[in-house]
């Protein structure tokens, strides 16, 4: 684990995005909220909030942070059908949030994904990238997309 105690505390922001692929009809079904277990994005949310929080026990090397927002969007799209999922992670602190931020988007992907794998098993999770980092003595980070 990288030694962090010299560095100042800043505010740190990490947003990351990423796409769960599926079937129009499954679509269909979550924002109709028709699917078996339940509204699939309140629980994705949920998720990926939790993930957030917890990516310290799960990425060896990883520090724990005293996370202070973590905000999950969920736009469904069509052609193709799919869910952008976009996760911001804020911390007051001597470290970035880049992987909290990422591991949200991935739990609320697998999230959306368990919840309707019973009527589309060929659902896919995938694009997930940093797309915006800022503070820390490394500055501002923008993919160009």
């Amino acid at each position: 684990m990288v030694d962090v105690s010299d560095k100042d505390i800043t505010s740190r922001i990490a947003v990351a995005r990423g796409t769960i692929h599926m079937r129009t009809e499954t679509l269909a079904l979550i924002l109709d909220d028709k699917i078996e277990k339940g509204d699939v994005f309140s629980v994705a949310r949920v998720a990926g909030i939790m993930a957030a929080k917890k990516t310290s026990e799960l990425i060896p090397m990883c520090h724990p942070l005293n996370i202070t927002s973590v905000e999950i969007d969920l736009t469904p799209a069509e052609n193709p059908a799919r869910v952008e999922i976009e996760a911001s992670v804020r911390v007051s602190g001597k470290t970035g949030v880049e992987m909290e931020a990422m591991t949200a988007v991935a739990v609320a992907g697998l999230t959306i994904y368990d919840m309707c794998k019973a009527v589309d098993r060929e659902m896919s999770i995938g694009e997930i990238r940093l797309v915006k980092k800022s503070g820390g003595k490394s500055g501002t980070f923008l993919r160009k997309e």
